[in-house]
Parts: structure tokens; sequence; C-alpha cells
């Protein structure tokens, strides 16, 4: 059996490469699952026949234990032995990095299953972003409005995905609807989708450019800026990498934009007929060829238009092609005349809006009046003013007619939407034919029922102080049956509706109605806040801001201004926190003693992570008193946990702990989770600080348990940390690393510098410990950085004492007196 060589495990490059030459090792050996058994035994190993069967059966890599007892009962040499363990945590390794390895963003809508013709297009598409000696190309794509070019765009982008391979990058610059797409805020879109994240993204646009350039630089990315509203929106979301290119579509002719242009004209004959057939049915056109021809050719060979055609044809299969000519001919015979693509359009939708009932043209031209062309039923309900049942109705007359098309998101149910061009020839006729009166109060009554849903979302959503988004303005509402659905899952349901409340609480209404439109951005925080959408947060919040106060409304700008300050406070702009904070103090009413709570509280909690201690107290204490006043007993456990973290920080652990349990008790009976959590989790850091590490860790255990059951995986996570760092204190290194590892990717997904840092002062500790002096000043210092950045100062101090005692370990004594001194400087800063 060894007349050859034995199997060498260092050319093996995948987990199952590596299990198949130990097969072929056992092989090679001669030793049956039975002699390694007894071999095993007798090294005092434990190695069961069907453990080693099941190994050499998968394609995973064994655990290490196994691969060691396996190849000493072979027989293998120590060094034979270490050879193979080298292997595997090669081959480890490589695996890990491939799993966290940022995926390529593919930001493409699903291509066209019916794209038809286009040969020589695409040909000379792929030929103008493929050449290398002309990167960064620009492809700019010319033709009429419902020509195909977003079709067309978006089947070369899937195309060319193996030319591009560090990603795909997709916007609808909404240059043809009636509020184009920032460019900073798209260039915020791309950034996260290539894995900035959202903390690191800057402010400023400019700022935003030079980054998504320097990204660009180093990769080969594709960027389609569909329907640009002109050349300026689009300049600063071209590439400049020389491995990059970019396809533009525009209504707009473009003409100051330097770029390859392509003219995408109208369908043959031939391929108008083909799509026609797709969409009608293959034997149904067959057997009217000419009907089918006339029809095309009614339609101008327009795509959009012989689209709708035969999406009408399909809806009705009792319709003879025959009779859909003679309705194309009749309703307006100059559309294979017209060279204006919108006039084109508007003659194909036209023909449809017409076999409508009157209610549903209505609600075809009250759904032109919003803002996005996407929405769910209960906005069609508010808009109307009608039960669900007619609006039901409504939809499928709709439907039936493909003016619009049904989609589900994030199981939040039904959905529907408008193709752009539908939705301004709506808007139009709304202009045309309603009164506005009519149409202003269409809007005020969806605006109404948009605030009266996402309060309620908000509410069963907020972990936040009892009462803090209630709104006492009048408005139009839903009835409790059409919304009681929606809320089932409400996170789903702010999902879905996103960008439509975006769209209502930042543009619809103007005047006496920024009122509500400013207390829905509020009713928006918390969502905003868990899913980290902070760009969205500043804009729609800060405009609204804008908009009541130029109407002199104080009372919402004291919401706005609060939820702002919670917004700076989370991406580390503290200044910016307290000036939100005390705004919000200054406008607030006594009619909203929630608001002028949560207010003061936040002020305490900024003034903590700062330092200034004293500051903090005396706020923490006035939130105090406010919350028992209102009866806020969410608000009272904050602060008062909130006035322990100071004593805490400050090193009085006995009152700390007195006012700790106080608050322990406070939560309970109010039945407070997110209070108790923090609580426990306060509780555990002060028998950590005494040094009782195992009380310490069932505290963060069952801190971190309360919050994962309520679903904050954040909350969690900061017990989490401070567990692994007890973990490592009771002598549980490996564990207690494992641990602060995967915090720190929680922290870092949810962009929490403050966390970041500190795991890796914790991480610090823990390479101490192991007798690992640079790791734990690499890992010290980090933290230090980061803390300094965000002017977190005790926390900055104690991050420098954990420097310095690893500089000393190290032996680097300039190193250790440079941190000492920074770390006195900022205590005694501290006193002061």
């Amino acid at each position: 059996m060894r007349d050859r060589d034995a199997p060498d495990p260092s050319g093996a490059a995948t987990p199952s490469e590596f299990v198949e030459c130990l097969r072929q090792f056992k092989v090679w050996s001669g030793l049956s699952y039975r002699d390694l058994e007894r071999r095993a035994r007798a090294r005092g190993d434990s190695l069961p026949a069907s453990t080693v069967a099941s190994a050499l059966t998968r394609d995973s890599l064994p655990h290490i234990d196994l691969l060691t007892a396996l190849m000493g009962a072979f027989g293998e040499s120590a060094e034979g032995v270490a050879r193979w363990v080298h292997a595997r945590r090669r081959i480890a390794s490589a695996a890990s990095n491939r799993e966290n390895a940022p995926g390529a963003p593919c930001l493409l809508p699903p291509g066209q299953p019916r794209f038809v013709g286009r040969r020589d297009e695409l040909a000379a598409a792929r030929q103008a972003l493929c050449d290398v000696t002309r990167q960064p190309a620009t492809l700019v794509l010319i033709g009429a409005a419902g020509i195909g070019k977003t079709t067309f765009a978006v089947q070369i982008g899937h195309q060319l995905v193996p030319d591009f391979p560090d990603g795909q990058l997709y916007v609808d610059l909404g240059g043809a609807g009636l509020d184009p797409a920032n460019p900073g805020v798209v260039l915020g879109l791309f950034l996260r989708a290539m894995g900035v994240r959202s903390s690191d993204i800057p402010p400023e646009t400019i700022s935003r450019v030079h980054l998504y350039r320097t990204l660009l630089a180093r990769r080969r990315v594709l960027v389609v800026l569909d329907n640009a509203a002109d050349a300026k929106q689009v300049r600063q979301l071209l590439p400049s990498g020389a491995g990059c290119a970019a396809v533009v579509t525009s209504r707009a002719s473009l003409a100051d934009l330097d770029g390859t242009r392509l003219p995408l004209g109208n369908l043959t004959t031939q391929e108008a007929v083909t799509l026609l057939s797709d969409m009608a049915g293959a034997e149904r056109t067959r057997t009217d060829q000419a009907s089918a021809e006339n029809i095309v050719e009614e339609c101008g060979r327009l795509p959009l238009a012989v689209w709708v055609a035969g999406a009408r044809l399909a809806a009705r299969p009792h319709l003879s092609l025959q009779a859909m000519a003679e309705a194309l001919a009749d309703e307006r015979r100059k559309l294979d005349e017209l060279t204006v693509g919108d006039v084109a359009v508007r003659a194909s939708v036209d023909l449809s809006y017409c076999m409508l009932t009157p209610p549903a043209r209505s609600a075809l031209r009250v759904l032109g009046m919003c803002v996005t062309t996407d929405f769910a039923p209960w906005a069609l309900t508010a808009l109307l003013d009608i039960s669900p049942a007619e609006t039901e109705d409504l939809l499928d007359q709709l439907l039936e007619v493909h003016l619009i098309e049904p989609y589900t998101m994030n199981g939040s149910g039904l959905r529907y939407r408008m193709h752009d061009l539908v939705a301004l020839y709506a808007h139009e006729l709304a202009l045309r034919d309603d009164d506005p009166g009519d149409r202003d109060d269409a809007l005020r009554r969806l605006l109404g029922a948009s605030l009266q849903i996402a309060w309620n979302a908000d509410h069963r959503l907020s972990a936040d102080f009892q009462g803090i988004s209630d709104h006492r303005e009048a408005h139009w509402t839903l009835p409790d049956e059409v919304v009681e659905p929606l809320l089932r899952d409400p996170l789903a349901w702010f999902d879905a509706e996103h960008r439509f409340l975006m769209s209502i609480a930042d543009r619809v209404l103007v005047g006496r109605a920024a009122t509500l439109a400013g207390c829905l951005a509020v009713s928006m925080t918390t969502f905003l806040q868990i899913r980290c959408f902070f760009d969205d947060w500043q804009r729609v919040q800060g405009h609204a801001l804008t908009r009541v106060l130029a109407l002199g409304d104080l009372r919402t700008a004291a919401k706005l201004h609060r939820s702002l300050g919670e917004l700076a406070t989370i991406v580390d702009r503290y200044p910016e926190a307290i000036g939100h904070f005390e705004s919000a103090l200054a406008y607030g009413s006594t009619d909203d003693l929630e608001y002028i709570t949560s207010a003061t509280a936040g002020l305490a909690y900024v003034n903590r992570l700062i330092g200034r201690y004293d500051v903090a107290l005396t706020y923490f204490e006035r939130a105090r008193m406010l919350a028992r006043s209102a009866g806020n007993r969410n608000g009272l456990v904050y602060a008062i946990n909130g006035s322990a973290v100071v004593h805490l920080e400050r090193g009085d652990l006995a009152e700390a702990e007195y006012r700790f349990r106080g608050c322990l008790e406070l939560s309970r009976a109010a039945g407070y989770q997110p209070g108790e959590s923090q609580v426990l989790r306060g509780l555990g850091l002060v028998y950590r600080a005494r040094g009782d590490y195992d009380l310490a860790a069932d505290f963060f255990e069952r801190a971190a348990e309360i919050s994962t059951g309520i679903g904050d995986r954040l909350a969690a996570n900061h017990s989490l940390c401070w567990l692994g760092d007890v973990l490592v204190r009771q002598g549980h290194a490996g564990r207690g690393r494992r641990l602060l590892a995967e915090c720190l990717g929680t922290y870092r997904e949810y962009a929490n510098r403050w966390g970041e840092a500190c795991v890796l002062y914790h991480l610090a500790h823990a390479q101490l410990a192991a007798g690992r002096p640079r790791l734990a000043y690499a890992r010290a210092c980090s933290a230090a950085a980061i803390w300094r950045r965000i002017g977190s100062w005790h926390w900055l101090a104690l991050g420098l004492d954990a420097a310095a005692v690893a500089a000393g370990e190290m032996g680097d004594h300039a190193a250790k007196q440079r941190a000492l001194a920074e770390a006195s400087e900022v205590r005694a800063d501290l006193g002061r």
C-alpha cells in the first residue's frame, strides 16, 4: 500500500480539497476505521470510528483536535502532524477572509424578460463601455420618452457584470418626475452600498464626491444613472477610476455632458410584433398577423406604447386584435407620425384612461398628485375618502388596463406602482381637470392618515420614554379596521413606506400643513434610528424644522430639535446635540411635558458622555422631577439610572448601587424592559469594579437576555461587550476574546463608534492578560483615538492608562510617559 509518497496537504486550497487529501492518506495508510480507533486508544486519544468516518465524508474542515489525533493514529511524526495542522489553519484563514469580505454591490433592478431586438445597439454599448483604452467611459443613451432607455441600460448592466466584478451601482435620479434626486443623497446611498459605514460618510457633498472617487479609483464598477434631469445632476456621480464606466439615461439631450452617445430608435415592425406577441399570446398574434402589425404601427413601434397595448390585450382575452387596432386608429391616429416621445406615450396611456369609469379616472388623477409612483391601498383610501372595498374595486380597474402593477415588499402586503410617464400623465390631468381645493383636501387627508399610522407604528416600536411622540394636532384619520392590519409588523410597514413617508413629510405640503408634516417627521425617529438612515433623518427633520420655524410653530420645532439632538448624540456630534436639546427646552411648552423631560434627559446624557458630571447630575435630577410630575415611569427610570452611571464613573460605587437598585424596582413595576436591562448592566459594572466577576457576569447575561427578547440587538451588544471583558478576567480568555470580536462586528455594523472603542479597550486588557503587550498597545491606542475624536474624555483617560501599561511592558518608556501625561491632563480638565 505504501509504494508511493504519502499525500501532501500543502497543495490543498479549499476545505473539500483538504478532506480529499485526508481520504487519500487513509487509503495510502492501509488502516481501517477500527484500526485507527484502536491506535488512538493506545495513545490515550478518543477517536471513535464513526467520528472519523463522518469527518472524511464531509467537505468541511475537521476540528483541529480531531486532525491531531487522527494523524497521530496514522503514525505521523511531530513534524508531519505540524504540516497538516499548518495546512488546515491556512485554509481556514483563507475561507474566513472570503466569508468576511464585503460583497460587490449589485443595485441593478431585475432584467426585463421581454427584452427584444437592439442587437446592434447592445454591441455598440459593450464596445463603448469595455474599451479599456477609453476608460472611464460614459455612455449616454438618447431617445424619446418610452423608447426603452431604462430597460436597455439595465439589460446592458446585467450583461456586463463579469466585466465589472467590483459591482454595479444603479439609481433612478427622478429627472422625469417632480423632484429630481439630490446628488449628495445619491452619493450617500452609493457609499453605503460600497461598505462605508453611515457614521463615516461626510456630511458635505463635495467630501462625499472625493470619498466616492477615491474608492472607485481602486475598483472596476459600472454606474448606471437612470432618468437624469440634466448634466449638472450627473457630473458629481460619474466615476473617475480607470477601471470604471457609466451609463446615463435622460429625457433631456445632455448635450453638455461628455461621453459616447448611443441613439435608441423605435423597434422594427417585427421586433414590435414580437413584443406584442409575448404580452398578448403567440397563438393569438399568429392568427391575425395583419392586425398585430397595424397595432404596432399605430403605436409608432414605441416600446412603451406597444407594451400598453399588449397589456390591455392580455387583460382582455376576449378582445380581438382587430378591435384593438380599430380603437387605436379611432383614438389618435397621429401616433405613427409623432417624433416627440411624450406625445406618443400620452396617447397610448389615454387609450386606457378613456376606458375607465369616472371614479377610476378620478383615482388615477389623484394618485398622480402624489410625489412617488409607489403606493399602498391605504393611501388611495385616504386620498379619495372611500371605503376599503371601494378602494379595491378602483385598483382592480386600474390593474385591468395596466396603468398600475402590483408587487409585494418585505412581507408588508400588496403594493402598487405606476410607470413614471403614466404618473406624469395623471398629474397633468389632475392639474387640468380637478378643483385646486379638492386636490388640497385629498393631500391633507393623505398626510393625516400617514401621521396616524406612523405615530402608531412608532409607538409600538419605541423603547424610549413613554409618550414622547404624542401629537395633539387634529388631523384626518383612517378607520381602525384599515390601520390595525398594517401594524402587525410595524417595522416592515416602515420599511415599505419609508420613501413614501419621506416624500410626504419633506415635500408634499406647505403652509398650514407644515405642522402635521413636522409631526410626521418626528414620528419616523425610532425607525430612522433602528435602520441607521442618518442622512434621511437629518434631511427630513432638518427641512421640517426650517419650515415650522418660518411658520412660527415653536411647539413642533421643540419636538424636532429633541429628535435631531438624539441623532447628533448617536453620530457623536456632542456640541450640536447640546444645541438641539437646549433649543427644545427653549421652545417647549408645558403642554408637552414628555418632550421637556426627554430633552432634559438628553442634555444630561450628553454632558455625562463628555465628562461634565456636575452638569449632568443637575439635568438628570431635573429630568427625574419632570418625569415624576408627568407620571412618566419610563422617563423616571432613565433619569435615575443616568445619575447612577455618573456616580459609577466617578468611583462612588455605593451610591451607584443604591440608585441602580431603586431603578430596578421601578423598571420592573412599570414593566419597562429596556430600563430593566440598562439597570442590570449598571449593576454588573458595579460588581465588575469591585472584582466580583461571577456576580457581574450574571447581571450582564440577564441584561443581554432581556434586550435580545425585545429585539434590541444594540442594547444586547452593550451587555455582551462587558460580559466578554469579565470572562477574560475570570480566566476564560478564549471565550471572552471570541465574544468581544463578535461585539466589535456588531458595533461596526451599527456605526456605533463609542461601542467600537469600548471593545478595543477590553481587547487591549485581554492581550495584556495573554502576555502580548504590542497587540494590547495597538488596541488601546485605537480605542483612545476614537474617544479623543468624539470627545468622550473620561474614557479617553482610561484608554490612555491601558496604553501606558502596555507600553511599559513593551519597554517603550517614552510612549508610556506620553500616555500617562495626556491621561493626567485629561483628568485635570475633567476636574475643572
